[in-house]
């Protein structure tokens, strides 16, 4: 049988897992590879759910949002008598690489298939940005993107009726969609789950403000902060203004793949390639100072990401 890759998206999709998907795809027949697309993850791979994709399966979905081989996740992977099932069926269908495109869960997943002779490959892709091997992950860029063209929208609302937009955006346990898109659209407060917030601050700088004649403020507020609506409903009451909030959600996971997140995307999935043809295993696909680079899964798990204090500070001193 011809040796062949198989290529899984794993946990929360991200805009941008499809250009992956494809790069794999192509890389690999480029170098003599049939390539296996296996649906919903692990559970797909455990569950028979897979097909042969060609160049052509792959034509047209650069610039779809979401991901065509679906995704999910597969608790019971982390039991060994399933993760020995999963290199039976790898082995069946002649796969010698599995590139998994996901997150840290994903990723534990890839170094267990590894250590059990399967070779992977990671590439993170999460739009929370919250894998400390890298400085950026596939979806962010379009997720941030997303979140600062309705916040946009929400903004003119706010100035026509002099109102505070409390906005929730993605973050449960990273705060960096938050600072960024704070930063962007003008914050008058941005709260991360990295930094202890004060409400009676934050409500003492609005009416400080707010005296200067700035009649509308926007706060972005990352989910892991906690209720956004318990912050908002708080606000109206210490400072007098109206304050309600607004509730993102899912919408930051949809939609087109910005051109920064097709182009790394690409690239990611394409050194993943190259790593399984040299016979490398067991490896995240990163990026440091803007370049492609890979490190061992268990490291890159051990690892973790400094919050940008800088950034956040910039953030706080320009907002008035």
């Amino acid at each position: 049988m011809q040796k062949a890759i198989g290529v899984l998206t794993s946990g929360g999709d991200a805009p941008g897992m499809n250009a992956a998907v494809r790069a794999v795809t192509r890389a690999a027949i480029s170098k003599g590879y049939r390539v296996i697309g296996i649906r919903r993850g692990y559970k797909g791979l455990l569950r028979d759910d897979f097909s042969e994709l060609s160049a052509r399966d792959v034509s047209g979905i650069i610039q779809r949002g979401g991901t065509v081989l679906y995704t999910g996740r597969c608790e019971e992977f982390v039991k060994d008598e399933v993760q020995l099932k999963a290199v039976e069926k790898c082995r069946a269908l002649g796969i010698e690489g599995l590139v998994v495109v996901g997150g840290d869960g994903s990723f534990r997943g890839a170094a267990a298939l590894s250590a059990k002779g399967v070779p992977c490959i990671g590439i993170p892709g999460t739009i929370d940005n919250d894998i400390a091997c890298t400085d950026y992950t596939i979806g962010y860029d379009t997720a941030m993107n997303t979140a600062v063209d309705m916040i946009d929208k929400l903004r003119d609302t706010a100035e026509s009726h002099s109102k505070c937009s409390v906005v929730e955006v993605m973050g449960r346990n990273a705060g960096w969609i938050a600072l960024n898109v704070g930063l962007a659209v003008g914050a008058v407060s941005i709260c991360v789950p990295e930094r202890e917030y004060d409400i009676n601050a934050i409500a003492e700088k609005m009416k400080k403000v707010h005296a200067s004649r700035k009649q509308h403020f926007i706060i972005v507020f990352a989910e892991g902060c906690g209720d956004s609506r318990e912050f908002a409903e708080k606000l109206t009451e210490l400072t007098g203004i109206e304050t309600r909030d607004t509730v993102l959600g899912h919408v930051q996971r949809g939609g087109a793949p910005t051109l920064r997140d097709r182009v790394i995307a690409s690239e990611m999935g394409y050194y993943a390639v190259e790593l399984l043809d040299k016979g490398v295993s067991d490896r995240i696909v990163g990026m440091k100072h803007e370049r492609v680079y890979d490190v061992g899964i268990s490291e890159a798990l051990a690892m973790t990401k400094e919050f940008d204090d800088r950034l956040y500070n910039i953030a706080n001193e320009i907002s008035f």
